[in-house]
Order: C-alpha cells, then sequence, then structure tokens
C-alpha cells in the first residue's frame, strides 16, 4: 500500500504534463487547419480576378499531408510545416521573463509551425542541393495564444505572449506578410568566383538531376540571415 501511495504522485505528474501537452497539440493542429482554410480562400480569390498580364502567374495550394501545407505563387514556394512535438522555451529566453509566463509556467509550452521558403524549380525539378530559408517560426501555447520570431516583416505582432491570441484575422495577417517578405525577396546571382570552376563530373550528374546549386541568397552572407531573435 505504501508503495502505491508513493507512485501517485508520479502518475498525477504523467497525467497533468500528458493532459498539457495534448492541449498545446490540438491548438497547433486547429491553427495549421486555419492556415489551410485561409490558403484555399485565398486561391480562390485570385483565380477569380482579373488579371492584366499575358502570362499565366500561378497561385496554388496543396495539402501535402496532415502536417504540411504548401502554398506556390509565380516562382516560389512557402511551406507551413508543423512539427508534431511540442517544446518549452529556454530558461534563458526573454519570453520567459514575461509575467504571462511567470504567472503560469505552463505557457510556455508550445507548438511549433515554421515557415519555409523555396523556389518552386527546386521542387519541381528535385534539386536536392537547392537551398530553402527559414522566414518564421510560430509558437502556440494551451491558451492558444503565440509568439513569433523570425524575418522582421513576420514579427509584425508585438512580442507579447499574453496579447497574441490566434484568431482568423491574425492568421491572414501572417499568411499575407509572409507572401509579401517571398515576393520581395529576390533571387540573386552569386559571386563569378564561386561558380567559374566545374568538373566533369558536376556537369555530367547537373545534366541528370538539374543538381546545380540554387538559392535567394546562395554565395552571400548578409545582415537578413542573422540567426536567432532580432533578424532583419
Amino acid at each position: 500500500m505504501a508503495d502505491k501511495e508513493k507512485q501517485l504522485p508520479i502518475f498525477r505528474h504523467l497525467i497533468e504534463k500528458g493532459c498539457l501537452k495534448q492541449k498545446v497539440y490540438r491548438n497547433t493542429f486547429q491553427t495549421l487547419r486555419l492556415f489551410k482554410e485561409i490558403f484555399r480562400e485565398l486561391t480562390e480569390e485570385y483565380n477569380s480576378m482579373d488579371k492584366s498580364c499575358e502570362d499565366d502567374i500561378a497561385f496554388e495550394y496543396k495539402e501535402k499531408s496532415e502536417f504540411e501545407i504548401e502554398l506556390k505563387f509565380a516562382g516560389d514556394v512557402l511551406i507551413f510545416l508543423m512539427h508534431t512535438n511540442v517544446f518549452e522555451f529556454p530558461r534563458d529566453h526573454f519570453i520567459q521573463q514575461n509575467s504571462y509566463i511567470k504567472e503560469d509556467p505552463d505557457r510556455s509550452f508550445s507548438g511549433m509551425i515554421s515557415i519555409y521558403n523555396f523556389l518552386s524549380d527546386s521542387l519541381k525539378y528535385r534539386r536536392v542541393n537547392d537551398i530553402g530559408y527559414l522566414i518564421g517560426r510560430i509558437f502556440i501555447n494551451k491558451d492558444n495564444h503565440f509568439y513569433i520570431d523570425g524575418k522582421k516583416e513576420l514579427r509584425l505582432f508585438p512580442n507579447n505572449f499574453a496579447d497574441m491570441k490566434m484568431d482568423e484575422e491574425k492568421a491572414r495577417e501572417i499568411i499575407r506578410s509572409s507572401i509579401r517578405y517571398t515576393i520581395d525577396f529576390d533571387l540573386l546571382t552569386p559571386p563569378y568566383n564561386k561558380v567559374k570552376e566545374a568538373s566533369v563530373g558536376e556537369i555530367i550528374f547537373a545534366r541528370d538531376t538539374m543538381s546545380l546549386k540554387t538559392g535567394k541568397r546562395l554565395g552571400f552572407k548578409f545582415q537578413g540571415d542573422a540567426e536567432g531573435r532580432g533578424e532583419e
């Protein structure tokens, strides 16, 4: 009997932590479903409008899996990818100093949806060496509040977990900002000295697989690719 009483706190802790993480997971999954619905609506809006361009400029979305959606427009693809696990912010992260978190430490546990930008040709031609860019991460907690880190164009909301609750309006603005950033993030030629030599093997392989490495900022290092909070 005594041993069973000792085990009870462990079981209670297991149940409490498990329920917390399941709630965070459900909120994050619901946010991804909200993004899917907005993608669908935007695609319908785009296809119904008059376009002055002679060429057909693509704007379409695909549900790649339960946890991944793609939005293709012109020569770019945005990938919204939900991680299936739940994370906690590190102890030294500034979020942990927020009174909202200090009042209830469980609020720091979050699901994560990452937003990547790839060239559509990279995926179309399966150019496995091409480079994509993580432009933002959305963290959603048990209260359905969220925090975004990444490029400054996506840090459109105050870094205040307490006030930022996910809803359709905010989800739309996140998507619009991601699209605007991607449209203005242009493909630049790499420095000549980086690509002036190629082996016979590289050219033969490139013929077969379209494998010459391509990325919007390949060969350049610029301030906007700085890591961590405060990216520009």
